[in-house]
């Protein structure tokens, strides 16, 4: 089934436009994405090994969940859709808090990714034995301690997807919460 998504300018604003997934990626337009992490009781973030079969950053852990925002959605809609989908578990608005959006760009493998990001956390604890992971999309799914992914964030990425923004608001979070 193709995915369609509103166009936005390079300010973020709506253009009135939907294209679809291939063409906005192929020709570079503007469309928004989200990032969410789930952090339990011990501060430990759960992350998604992507399949082997993914275009980009295959076999390597990732966020929790995310995606595109389809045409029509909210950010915190298509949190919701993407956390389903990927790893089973429903949230609700009252689990999501937003925490920073930024803009992205890069080129990998014939893709143009033009992103206005949005990033959310949810605090649940989960027992990983009771997701529901979508094959297609990811492999596995892990608790990360605070220490280990900071580590890899700061040694380049190591064995995780090189989403510079993604991680940086992953760490802005942990250093927040450690002052409050």
């Amino acid at each position: 089934m193709e995915e369609y998504f509103d166009v936005l300018d390079e300010h973020g604003e709506f253009t009135n436009r939907v294209e679809s997934r291939d063409k906005c990626h192929k020709e570079g337009l503007w469309h928004k994405a989200v990032a969410l992490y789930i952090i339990n009781s011990k501060n430990e973030v759960l992350l998604q090994k992507r399949s082997a079969n993914k275009k980009l950053w295959p076999n390597l852990w990732d966020i929790t969940a995310g995606g595109h925002v389809l045409a029509g959605e909210f950010g915190f809609q298509s949190i919701i859709r993407e956390i389903k989908e990927e790893i089973g578990i429903d949230v609700n608005t009252n689990d999501i808090t937003f925490i920073g959006a930024s803009t992205s760009q890069n080129i990998k493998k014939g893709i143009i990714n033009n992103h206005f990001n949005e990033y959310y956390i949810v605090n649940k604890d989960i027992d990983v034995s009771d997701l529901s992971l979508q094959e297609e999309e990811v492999s596995d799914a892990k608790w990360f301690e605070k220490d280990d992914i900071i580590s890899r964030i700061n040694n380049g990425f190591d064995g995780i997807t090189d989403k510079g923004g993604c991680w940086e608001y992953l760490k802005k979070y942990y250093e927040w919460k450690d002052k409050n």
